[in-house]
């Protein structure tokens, strides 16, 4: 398959490109520099450079192709008009044909619960709160598309979870916690999620958001202890102090407590999340 990828330099995106290339398929990359083009080049994709939100170009270049992933986010807070341009991009090119689109949303627009799913109420916190008006759009229309909503996303030393194991410390050596640490995190190896997107975009019908969660829900409580180990101590925050470490948005996101499984992409497609989870991850450091 020609597969239209953004985002291939990125934390997820550079996974889903080796997780696309090693499924045999013929990956065009969009990336913004000659730097990123030559470290897509070198993982086997082909590298356009052109910049991002641009719907004509953008329409153009998904005419070419059999199906697509959109993983790139703009540098700034610009996100609605970002994906707006994309989406408009899609419908335009790939309505009322069979090529797959699979789109990045967001596990935390469910808001807090203690088993989630793709049918709980939408409770997003503000700083995600955009997602939702635009994945409905996309998946009412009459396009093969697809949402992929990763959890916390872990692997290779990198993502959120440095927010727990780069945190400050205490002056007898204590990690501080975000909030009180009594609050569940969905999370998910960054490999593992990127073989969900591949499995999407070859064999989802379409109209369906999927949650790309492993099922290991840890608490940041246990996070922190895992990175400090037997011997180590934590401490928890107040809320107020953790909003104003992270600022008010953000820090509403990582004190949300979510806990859910991933079994409808698990059952629909066979996916097996098998790689290290975060708790074997952190303990490792």
């Amino acid at each position: 398959m020609k597969v239209l990828l953004t985002g291939a330099t990125g934390f997820i995106g550079s996974s889903v490109l080796n997780a696309l290339i090693a499924a045999g398929h013929d990956v065009t990359a969009v990336v913004r520099s000659d730097e990123a083009g030559k470290r897509v080049a070198a993982n086997g994709a082909t590298a356009v450079i052109h910049p991002l939100p641009d719907t004509d170009w953008l329409t153009e270049m998904l005419t070419l192709s059999d199906g697509a992933i959109h993983l790139a986010t703009p540098d700034d807070d610009s996100g609605p008009i970002f994906d707006d341009s994309v989406i408009d991009s899609v419908i335009a090119a790939y309505s009322g044909t069979n090529k797959s689109y699979v789109h990045t949303g967001g596990v935390w627009v469910y808001g807090n619960g203690a088993d989630l799913t793709e049918e709980s109420p939408i409770n997003a916190p503000e700083i995600t709160a955009w997602r939702q008006e635009r994945e409905d759009r996309l998946l009412a229309s009459d396009v093969r598309a697809s949402v992929v909503a990763p959890g916390i996303v872990h692997g290779y030393g990198k993502g959120i979870p440095n927010t727990i194991s780069g945190g400050p410390r205490t002056a007898d050596g204590a990690l501080i916690l975000i909030g009180g640490g009594t609050q569940h995190w969905a999370t998910v190896h960054v490999d593992d999620l990127a073989e969900l997107f591949v499995a999407v975009l070859e064999n989802a019908p379409g109209g369906e958001t999927y949650l790309g969660v492993s099922g290991h829900n840890p608490t940041v409580r246990e996070l922190a202890e895992a990175v400090v180990g037997p011997d180590g101590a934590v401490k928890a925050d107040t809320v107020e102090a953790t909003r104003e470490r992270f600022g008010a948005q953000f820090a509403d996101a990582l004190l949300l407590d979510q806990q859910m499984t991933g079994a409808r992409a698990k059952s629909q497609f066979g996916w097996n999340p098998s790689r290290p989870n975060l708790v074997e991850e952190f303990s490792k450091l």
